[in-house]
């Protein structure tokens, strides 16, 4: 067996089972641990609208757009590209029917290439903001810059893997390079900060539920910190 049938084949299957049982660990023990809050909480009034609704612009951010706009429109293209290229595109969506039998859309290859055109230009932006700017340079660790490049590589190898005219490997070592980025990729995603991906609304729900008061805690916290104003009731 070759490098590139044995990354096909054996190794991509172990870095799926990987990432898929690695996500639903983090899964069933974020609801676990929702669960147990929700029951010990005398206040479950949960607003679950709000936390939907967060949820929501968090993925979608328009309503943010006054503040860093080309920022957020380069983040948006970026995670929507990550998303839809690798599970939509006809060889992937191949790949889910043969493996667990899951048939799914497919996009043009004229559509992905556009697409995963604009990614990389988003990530690129991305990335240089990172490093060009002062203030998001100091704030970032070795892992915001790594992570990143890790996520962009796959869909570079895999469009230049598409375009041998435009790629500076031969065609196997650009599809091994893909393969086995994508599988770097499926071991980084239960294992980083990427788990967001999967995370992102028990996020909202653990802030709603933790970080609440019960009724008149806010005056009697205020009160202890800043004392009580002469002649008010108490």
């Amino acid at each position: 067996m070759d490098t590139l049938a044995f990354a096909r084949g054996p190794l991509f299957i172990a870095t799926m089972s990987f990432m898929v049982l690695g996500l639903l660990r983090h899964i069933i023990l974020q609801t676990h641990g929702v669960v147990r809050t929700l029951k010990r909480t005398p206040h479950q009034d949960v607003p679950w609208g709000r936390i939907f609704r967060k949820s929501a612009e968090w993925i979608v951010p328009v309503s943010h757009m006054s503040t860093a706009p080309w920022m957020k429109l380069a983040s948006i293209l970026f995670h929507v590209g990550l998303l839809l290229v690798p599970v939509f595109l006809a060889e992937h969506a191949f790949l889910w029917a043969r493996g667990p039998g899951v048939n799914l859309p497919t996009m043009s290859h004229e559509f992905a290439d556009q697409l995963t055109v604009l990614t990389l230009v988003a990530g690129i932006f991305l990335l240089g903001y990172r490093i060009f700017n002062r203030i998001s340079r100091e704030l970032s660790s070795r892992a915001d810059y790594f992570l990143p490049m890790a996520v962009i590589l796959p869909l570079l190898s895999g469009f230049l893997a598409c375009h041998p005219a435009w790629s500076p490997l031969p065609y196997q070592s650009m599809m091994l390079l893909h393969v086995l980025s994508a599988e770097l990729t499926f071991i980084l995603l239960p294992t980083t900060r990427l788990v967001h991906v999967v995370l992102f609304p028990f996020d909202r729900i653990s802030t709603e539920i933790h970080w609440r008061f019960v009724p008149g805690a806010g005056a009697r916290v205020a009160e202890t910190l800043r004392g009580t104003p002469e002649g008010a009731e108490v």
